[in-house]
Parts: structure tokens; sequence; C-alpha cells
């Protein structure tokens, strides 16, 4: 797959300040994660290693010349991949899951100690990969207008809502005062709703927790500048983007 595919001509590497955190983890390790600087995928995995402080090595792929050592362990050659101990692991929540259990002296801790919130989280995860991300991706893809349009907004908001009415009442985090795991799943979605004001005329934000979530180290250095996710949605937003996610979306199917 070479350049005249119609994504290649994608921003090559992180800026701002994820491009620091990547020089800081650029050093050969046994843990490689395998990542591309704008998956909002990828970002879940790359916030746990930075909010727990977890060593590990960055390898930025290109998604179109993908190297052997990622088809090596992972086929599809998705990321994010991690390498750990040599063996592969993927597929984004399991990767946070996996990253809790094989590092438990990292702290923080992101699963909560109680059986009840450690199952709520999951089910919460399952809710933002399964409803919200498809109508993330259903309502910056439609290309219709008016009555359309504003089908798909209502149906992104109703996920939004019936998300938001599961939050802590005081907050700021979806569980109470600490940072933890359900946070990190939503996250990089949640601060990409601005591609909704600069596409689909404006959506409206959940204002306390997105602002303690903004705040959040691990999230502002894994985040690369603005300017550059910009043609990578407007591809989105003109649906011709060609990712596995975009043809799903446009497929009417989940989140590959």
């Amino acid at each position: 797959m070479g350049r005249d595919h119609p994504d290649a001509d994608l921003h090559p590497e992180a800026t701002g300040l994820a491009a620091a955190t990547v020089k800081a983890h650029s050093a050969p390790h046994a843990l490689k994660l395998y990542s591309g600087w704008f998956c909002p995928f990828v970002q879940r995995v790359w916030i746990v290693l930075e909010e727990k402080h977890i060593p590990y090595q960055y390898i930025e792929v290109n998604p179109y010349h993908k190297p052997q050592s990622l088809l090596d362990l992972n086929p599809r050659g998705l990321v994010p991949t991690l390498q750990y101990q040599e063996k592969p692991l993927y597929e984004s929540a399991v990767l946070c899951e996996f990253l809790e259990e094989a590092f438990p002296e990292n702290k923080p801790r992101l699963m909560p100690e109680e059986a009840y919130q450690r199952a709520k989280t999951r089910i919460w995860t399952d809710f933002v990969t399964s409803r919200v991300i498809p109508a993330f991706h259903r309502f910056l893809q439609c290309q219709g207008g008016g009555e359309e349009v504003e089908e798909k907004r209502r149906e992104f908001l109703s996920h939004l809502k019936e998300f938001t009415r599961e939050m802590d009442e005081t907050g700021p985090y979806f569980l109470g005062s600490e940072f933890s795991l359900i946070d990190v799943i939503i996250a990089p979605w949640a601060i990409r709703f601005w591609v909704f004001d600069h596409f689909k005329g404006g959506l409206g934000r959940w204002r306390v927790w997105l602002a303690a979530v903004e705040q959040r180290k691990s999230v502002i250095e894994t985040l690369s500048e603005r300017e550059h996710y910009l043609p990578i949605y407007q591809r989105y937003a003109d649906d011709k983007a060609q990712s596995e996610l975009a043809k799903a979306t446009r497929a009417g199917k989940g989140v590959p």
C-alpha cells in the first residue's frame, strides 16, 4: 500500500508535547508499543503507560508501510500492538487491563479494587466501544444534511447522556475523585469533540468531567498538535477515510 492510497498523506510523526513523550521512550526496551500518533485507540494504551510510569519503547508505525516486526506480531498490522516478553498482545481495552494486571506495583491503580465497581467499569467500557464510538463516526461521516445529520447528532448525544447519567455526582471523574480506566477508555474521543465544532456545527461538552480529563498530564503528553489531526478528520467528515473503522461505519457495523 503506497503513497497513492487516499489516506497516505497523514503527518508522519507526533508533534507538540507528544513528540517529547515519544523521544523520552525511543530507546530499546523489552516492552514495545507499536503505535500511531494519530490513533485514539493507541492513546488509550499510551495514557495507561504514562499514568502508571511503566517503562516502554515507543515505535511509530507508518500504516502504509508496516514494518515486518509488527506484522510478525499482528498479521492485521493494526495498532496498538504490544510486544511483551517477545509475545504479541493487541486490542486497546484488553491492553489497558493487561497493563494493570502485569504491573501491579506501578501506581496509580486504574481499575477499582471493589468488585462491583470493577464490573461497572467493564460494562461502561463496552458501552463506549460498542455505542459511543460508532455513533461518533456515524455523526462525523454523515454526508446528508438537515434531518439526516440531526438524527445522527441526536443518536450520538443520547449515548453521551446515558454515559453521563452513570457518572459520580460529584466527580470530577467517572467513578469519583480518582482518575480510572473508564476515563482512559473514552478520553481520546472526548478530547477530539472539537471536530464536531469544526465540521458539524458544534456539539457541546460535559464540562466538569472534560475539564478534569483535559488537564491530566498523561492525556496532554500523548496528544499532538491539532493542525495535524485536521486532515485526518477531514477525510472522515467527507466520508472518504479508508481506515478499518471508517469502512465498518460505512457498512453500518460497529468497531472492527
